[in-house]
């Protein structure tokens, strides 16, 4: 099935302070054939743990650059996707494609295709969501979990906070991700 998609152009990326990793790209994924997913893979690739980095909305792959050089320092593998809609990622023009299983299940097929093992999760807000899921049905896969600034589903309904943010973030033309990114400049990592 082919789904239509925008790319975002490479100069958009060219002046990103502390970011200086070169991204990856799958175009192959099943299922998702038409679109191109892209990934920082940093790190030593026989390294005993794999830190899946999962980001949130509205960021990207960008939101993990501090923690990135901390996890490869240590001598681990860091793979930090951009979800699809997110960073250098496709993103889809039919709004109905955006829900839980088309994210989740694309993470799936990126943690098969590049046969990620001893994984440590890495989940942030949206990522959470999505993320937590993954290690009850992938066990042989996922050895650990850093959890932060997320939820986990219970079945419960959407909190009124989470109901507010979703009407905020569908009905605004442009969220100023840099603006975000930018209150965090003299954040460190420790």
């Amino acid at each position: 099935m082919t789904i239509k998609a925008l790319r975002t152009p490479e100069e958009r990326f060219s002046v990103l302070p502390a970011f200086p990793y070169q991204p990856h790209y799958v175009d192959d994924l099943s299922g998702y054939e038409s679109l191109r997913m892209a990934y920082i893979d940093e790190g030593d690739k026989s390294a005993e743990y794999t830190f899946l980095c999962l980001h949130g909305e509205p960021s990207w792959s960008y939101l993990y650059r501090k923690m990135i050089p901390v996890f490869t320092g240590a001598g681990h593998r860091v793979i930090a996707p951009d979800l699809f809609g997110f960073g250098r990622s496709d993103k889809p023009v039919d709004e109905s494609v955006y829900n839980f299983e088309f994210h989740r299940n694309s993470l799936i097929k990126l943690i098969e295709r590049l046969d990620l093992k001893n994984v440590v999760l890495v989940c942030q807000d949206w990522g959470g969501f999505l993320g937590l899921t993954l290690p009850m049905d992938m066990q042989d896969r996922f050895k650990k979990l850093i959890v932060m600034n997320t939820g986990i589903g219970t079945g419960e309904p959407l909190t009124e906070a989470a109901k507010q943010w979703i009407g905020f973030s569908a009905g605004v033309p442009e969220i100023p991700v840099g603006g975000l990114f930018a209150c965090d400049a003299g954040a460190a990592v420790t």
